[in-house]
């Protein structure tokens, strides 16, 4: 009981602080621009299309796992949830910023359930709200200062860039994927290392640091963190597909829709036969997919076992992660490392 209530004053914590932070960050662009305010604030969940207060509205402010992590990572290396806040909060907004450019460039009409930024107010005015988001991150992360030895804020700034620079170029291999069908299972993982799990592995290892971890235990934080955003982002690319509608809140197989090269898609062109593989591809290279062509390419997934390999591609990945908390943890664990372990296991157990 004692375990529980700890555990139940981490996640509230976490949740409250990490809230905070994100809300200052908000309201520091009120003096610039309003509707700027407005923009990220929506994004972020804080306000609805009206720009109105929005309250207890948890969908509409994302998964929050990244920032959680490192906040956790912080208090299970030494450290506090407290301390880590202004790292978390950088983490959770520079990962809006990509998802508010990426919506744009995806042509998304909705993100979590609502209109995206771009779709209310325009591709032009949705850039200018991820370029706030990307200064805003920056600027909480710089929040750090004074708390932590100047080396070591400059080491995580520097790394910071780095993450985000593989994030981006994550993203510039992922639309030339869209424009052939000749991506490989190793070109895929390559990608979302960058892509998706950089930022993961900046998270935990991050945090780590900041709590207290010298290089070597922090770097397996980060190992621990990329296998974890690996296991993640397949997870997406399965509910892409096998998702269902009600939990996912997308429609059913909208990835196909969308003709996206997710990973059960490159999966099925590496085992399938010549002629096979010529239909799928002319499949692919129309303007849209029918209903019929992706009953068909649904079809060609279940009868070459598609959904299975992916699926033990996901558990690898989170029982690697498991693996190396468990390797950091040792025989005895504490509360931090609880939550971590809790982490790891709702996010495998996931279906939205």
């Amino acid at each position: 009981m004692i375990m529980q209530r700890e555990a139940s004053r981490i996640d509230g914590l976490i949740g409250e602080v990490l809230d905070d932070h994100l809300r200052d960050a908000v309201a520091s662009l009120g003096d610039l621009a309003p509707l700027l305010q407005g923009m990220t604030g929506y994004h972020l969940g804080f306000l609805d299309e009206s720009l109105r207060a929005v309250e207890n509205a948890p969908e509409s402010r994302g998964k929050r796992f990244r920032p959680a992590l490192a906040m956790l990572s912080c208090a299970a290396a030494g450290g506090s949830v407290e301390q880590a806040a202004p790292l978390a909060a950088a983490i959770e907004l520079l990962h809006n910023f990509t998802l508010v450019h990426d919506d744009i460039q995806d042509n998304s009409p909705l993100r979590r359930r609502r209109p995206t930024v771009w779709k209310l107010w325009g591709e032009e005015q949705a850039i200018n709200a991820g370029d706030a988001l990307f200064a805003l991150a920056h600027r909480a992360l710089f929040r750090l200062r004074g708390d932590v030895p100047a080396e070591t804020l400059l080491d995580i700034a520097e790394a910071f860039e780095q993450t985000t620079l593989e994030i981006v170029s994550g993203q510039v291999v992922d639309l030339t994927f869209e424009e052939g069908d000749r991506v490989t299972t190793a070109d895929y993982l390559a990608m979302i290392a960058g892509k998706t799990a950089a930022i993961v592995r900046f998270a935990a290892w991050s945090g780590a640091l900041l709590g207290g971890a010298d290089d070597e235990a922090a770097a397996r934080y980060g190992a621990f963190g990329q296998a974890l955003g690996l296991g993640f982002q397949i997870q997406d690319d399965l509910l892409g597909i096998w998702g269902a509608p009600e939990v996912t809140g997308k429609v059913a197989a909208d990835d196909i829709r969308r003709r996206k090269q997710s990973l059960p898609i490159v999966c099925l062109f590496e085992r399938v036969g010549p002629a096979e593989r010529d239909s799928l591809r002319r499949i692919y290279a129309a303007p849209s997919i029918e209903p019929a062509e992706v009953e068909l390419v649904l079809a060609a997934l279940e009868r070459h076992g598609v959904e299975a390999q992916v699926g033990a591609l996901v558990r690898k990945h989170h029982d690697d992660a498991e693996r190396l908390l468990g390797e950091l943890a040792g025989p005895t664990a504490s509360e931090p490392v609880a939550r971590l372990r809790a982490l790891v296991a709702q996010l495998a157990a996931r279906h939205w």
